[in-house]
């Protein structure tokens, strides 16, 4: 019954946004849809031929990955059988408050993998709650893992979730792991799917140059209709792009819910050193350590060291999302203010590993990462600018563009994988606009840096004229690069 009022709900948006886009269509004039006028022009969304041929060759090369090249990899990691089995597997869990209900999901979901595989596994959980660790001992004894899976704890200060990692790829090198074992990395909300494990560990024999791999991912979300629909296309669109970047083997991100290393990674003091203790020299804001974005400096690390990145799509983990605000808008927010960060303060030292390094495509889509904010905004204010100089047509001819191309990018993501709702054509419109204001402001304050589940920030200590000219240097520069993008416009116009 649940499923049926789900699935008429749905209908129910899907006829819904499509009346609404009949009902623009009619309000426009006639000329709008004559190839030979000039409003046609407009129509076919010259201004977005960089966005819109940077997404269509992110999607055709994300579906040649899932539907050509990775099902004959696959065949190939089945033709390698027991050869590709690792000598050990290690299943490290960072957990900090998280509740007790979600700790207890996830560590059942690891002690049954580590028990499924069938190879010498020791879990590894770095935690700080003494809670934590009778939760965990209290499952482990229920379950009765075989003598081949043991268990190690690793108590760590409540300092933050890269001191936690580092702790325990520390106490992982005293385990002293030989070249042919792998170590995966799982956050302390992550619930693994069955034999999620025996998906992804042969990948190291089969490519000698991978460092480290990540995993699809789905979620469920304690918050509102309309987090979770966030959430869903979230996760879809990152399928799309993974793939897409995984054909070059240069995954842009190890993902914190769930990544596997070489063991010689892992325990490699540089390795160690620029996920605990990351940092950037910033020509105008000093120095500054990272707070957040332990995925990208591990992958940044990664780089470095000379090891390329993979992505397994048929390998699925379920995180367990805990929105930090009740209200949409703040919550949303507040993650794309972390997630844009943590990309952007890697960036240009990404790219300062250079072509040969990253490889063509991959230097594009960094580079691309800058180009964004400024181009998504493009449409909307040429549409706005021209609409209150001209006519309101200029915009209701915008609007209807958005709402057809956004509902074709919907229906193109439905062979992610993923499911799809009547929302995500509007909020892949929402994330466009509100995504590259949030660019642009943390672009300019790129030390600015907070914890969404602890609710910490990053404080840096700052004498007070420091602090005063990080604040207004970086005012004046959003203000003054917001302007040229203005006047741009109304030159355009």
């Amino acid at each position: 019954m649940e499923k049926l009022k789900k699935g008429f709900n749905e209908a129910t948006g899907w006829l819904l946004y499509l009346s609404l886009l009949m009902l623009l269509a009619m309000a426009l004039p006639k000329t709008v849809f004559n190839p030979d006028s000039k409003d046609f022009i407009l129509l076919i969304g010259l201004v977005g031929i960089w966005r819109y041929s940077m997404g269509a060759l992110h999607f055709l090369r994300g579906c040649l990955f899932l539907y050509v090249v990775f099902p004959y990899y696959r065949r190939q990691i089945r033709k390698l059988g027991k050869h590709a089995a690792p000598s050990h597997v290690y299943l490290m869990v960072t957990s900090f408050r998280i509740e007790a209900l979600t700790t207890a999901q996830v560590y059942q979901s690891v002690i049954r993998e580590a028990i499924d595989c069938g190879y010498p596994t020791t879990v590894v959980c770095s935690i700080v709650e003494y809670s934590d660790e009778l939760l965990i001992k209290n499952l482990w004894d229920r379950m009765t893992p075989p003598e081949h899976v043991k268990l190690d704890f690793v108590r760590i200060p409540g300092t933050g979730k890269r001191d936690g990692l580092a702790h325990g790829f520390r106490a992982i090198s005293r385990m002293m792991p030989d070249a042919h074992a792998v170590v995966a990395v799982i956050d302390g909300d992550t619930v693994l799917d069955h034999g999620v494990v025996k998906k992804t560990v042969p990948w190291f024999k089969l490519f000698p140059r991978v460092g480290g791999l990540t995993t699809n991912e789905f979620c469920e979300v304690r918050g509102s209709y309309l987090m979770s629909e966030w959430h869903k296309l979230r996760f879809a669109q990152r399928h799309i792009n993974m793939c897409s970047m995984a054909l070059s083997k240069r995954v842009l991100t190890m993902t914190g819910r769930m990544s596997v290393f070489r063991a010689q990674v892992v325990t490699d003091p540089g390795f160690i050193a620029d996920v605990e203790s990351d940092h950037l020299d910033h020509w105008r804001l000093g120095r500054f350590q990272f707070l957040t974005g332990d995925d990208k400096s591990s992958w940044y690390s990664l780089m470095r060291l000379g090891y390329d990145t993979f992505y397994v799509p048929d390998a699925a983990i379920n995180t367990v999302e805990h929105p930090p605000e009740k209200s949409f808008i703040k919550a949303s927010r507040k993650l794309m203010f972390r997630w844009y960060g943590n990309n952007l303060r890697q960036n240009s030292r990404a790219l300062a590993l250079g072509v040969r390094r990253l490889g063509l495509f991959t230097s594009v889509v960094l580079f691309d990462q800058r180009l964004s904010m400024w181009t998504c905004l493009l449409g909307l204010g040429v549409a706005i600018i021209a609409s209150i100089k001209y006519s309101i047509a200029y915009l209701l001819i915008y609007l209807l563009w958005i709402g057809v191309t956004r509902l074709i990018l919907t229906l193109l993501l439905s062979l992610s994988g993923h499911r799809i709702g009547p929302l995500f054509p509007t909020m892949l419109y929402y994330n466009q606009i509100v995504g590259a204001l949030v660019k642009i402001y943390v672009f300019f304050r790129l030390d600015q840096q907070s914890w969404t589940r602890q609710n910490t920030k990053l404080n840096r200590d700052l004498a007070s004229f420091s602090r005063w000219f990080n604040t207004w240097s970086s005012r004046a520069m959003t203000f003054s690069a917001t302007s040229v993008f203005v006047a741009t416009l109304l030159v355009l116009v």
